[in-house]
């Protein structure tokens, strides 16, 4: 970690690799400053791991990056221990989160992180960008909370990106808050709304049966991507909300 006057910049990197009996091991669990990390107990075959906040951020200026490997027979879970709040700095400058996510051939990774709360006088700029094997399983969670109770939010960009044996699936941008492209809390596009978030849902069979399109309930839809992938996406009035909808659409899936 390092610490400059244009703010923090931190890094965690993570890598699991089947360990040839069933389960799976992390040669690397290295994290810094705000992003420490924890191995928790999993189940199976699965590993877990839980980043944990250690530091306020991020902050105006701060750079963060989260760097995830799974390799082949590993499965992998990765959450955190609380909701991301981006914060105002001292500052002007906005801040990064940079989020780096490769599964291999037969691996799998959830990545479940808590929600990110934009709160008011922030500025963040939030990439996401995910590289799969043909054989690979994902299922990712995004979650974003438009300011705390009863403050207007900050500037959020949200960028993912998903490309599945090279090719890509998946390339969105959204961008809300002060500065934003305009029409963001319109009728096309929040509406009003303070929580919006998305799952992506990678398998192979979906190769042979993709799901299919619908709206799960107002504000809810899962839509197949060009690839074995789905898409579900909603807005809600809260946090609550959202992890409901989201939550309820995904099981629609099984």
């Amino acid at each position: 970690m390092t610490t400059a006057p244009g703010g923090v910049r931190a890094s965690a990197r993570v890598l699991a690799r089947g360990d040839g009996r069933g389960g799976t091991a992390l040669p690397v669990l290295e994290g810094e400053g705000p992003l420490a990390l924890r191995r928790t107990r999993g189940s199976g075959a699965e590993a877990r791991v839980m980043l944990v906040g250690a530091m306020s951020g991020p902050l105006g200026g701060d750079h963060f990056t989260v760097d995830v490997q799974a390799r082949s027979g590993a499965r992998l879970r990765v959450g955190s221990a609380a909701a991301t709040l981006a914060l105002p700095g001292q500052d002007k400058a906005g801040a990064r989160y940079d989020v780096r996510l490769t599964v291999d051939d037969g691996a799998e990774l959830c990545w479940l992180p808590e929600q990110l709360i934009s709160a008011g006088g922030s500025d963040l700029r939030l990439t996401t960008s995910v590289d799969l094997a043909a054989g690979a399983r994902l299922l990712l969670r995004e979650e974003q909370v438009l300011g705390r109770a009863g403050e207007e939010p900050g500037r959020l960009t949200s960028r993912l990106t998903v490309r599945i044996d090279g090719r890509c699936v998946l390339d969105q941008e959204l961008g809300c808050g002060p500065g934003a492209p305009g029409g963001w809390d319109g009728p096309a596009g929040l509406a009003g709304h303070r929580a919006v978030g998305q799952v992506v849902v990678v398998r192979p069979e979906f190769a042979d049966r993709p799901p299919a399109g619908c709206v799960y309930e107002e504000g809810a839809a899962v839509m197949p991507l060009a690839g074995p992938a789905a898409l579900v996406s909603a807005v809600a009035p809260d946090g609550l909300r959202l992890r409901r909808l989201l939550d309820g659409a995904l099981a629609s899936l099984d």
